[in-house]
């Protein structure tokens, strides 16, 4: 198991330099926890939020799965992974913040606006077709918006999982009643892997705006 071995000398350094640094910090992190903020994040290794982010330990609670999708509010019984985590977030955490943080470049939403599973027989443990599905209006939109499937399309695609996400999550009664009360927000955003350059969603203008480096 050769990576392990890289595992283990990256846990040395992190033991010998932040864990060192930020003594005092994991002190009061081994009494619990308070992040203000969730990160519904994509599981893709090439946007890690703490690092995007430049947090703390214990800053940020994160969710990390295929597209940084959020699915809509479900009753029926089964294994929930993304909805338990929001819910703990929300209703035991009490984060005051979600932030959806979709990516260039992002393999889950490219497998969606392709139709890479289309022929992927539904309920057959194919989960990646079944979790990219939650896109296929999305998808439906943008390719008729597009001629082809180009970098312009996949960037569109983009987005719009992140706008899919931020429905989804208001389907949540807990969450659509704090934010109806203030005492949650829902943000967007997309991070460009090309460029180092976050983008902000403004959901009232339907638009992504770079954020200012001043």
């Amino acid at each position: 198991m050769p990576y392990l071995n890289q595992l283990i000398e990256g846990y040395r350094r992190f033991r010998a330099n932040d864990w060192e640094h930020e003594r005092d910090r994991w002190s009061e992190l081994a009494e619990g926890q308070n992040p203000r903020v969730m990160i519904l994040s994509c599981a893709d290794s090439r946007v890690d939020p703490a690092q995007i982010f430049d947090a703390r330990p214990g800053e940020m609670f994160v969710a990390r799965n295929i597209a940084a999708l959020a699915p809509p509010y479900e009753t029926s019984q089964g294994f929930h992974g993304v909805s338990a985590a929001l819910e703990f977030a929300v209703t035991q955490l009490k984060v005051g913040e979600i932030l959806v943080m979709g990516h260039g470049l992002c393999g889950g939403c490219a497998a969606a606006l392709t139709g890479q599973f289309d022929d992927t027989a539904p309920g057959e443990g194919h989960f990646i077709a079944d979790w990219v599905q939650m896109l296929k209006g999305a998808r439906d939109s943008v390719r008729a918006r597009h001629s082809e499937i180009d970098n312009e399309a996949f960037l569109e695609m983009e987005q719009e999982a992140v706008k899919v996400s931020l429905a989804n999550l208001r389907t949540f009664p807990w969450i659509a009643e704090r934010e109806q009360a203030g005492e949650l927000k829902l943000h967007g955003a997309h991070f460009s892997i090309a460029e180092g350059q976050l983008y902000i969603l403004d959901e009232a203008e339907d638009t992504f705006r770079p954020v200012s480096m001043n």
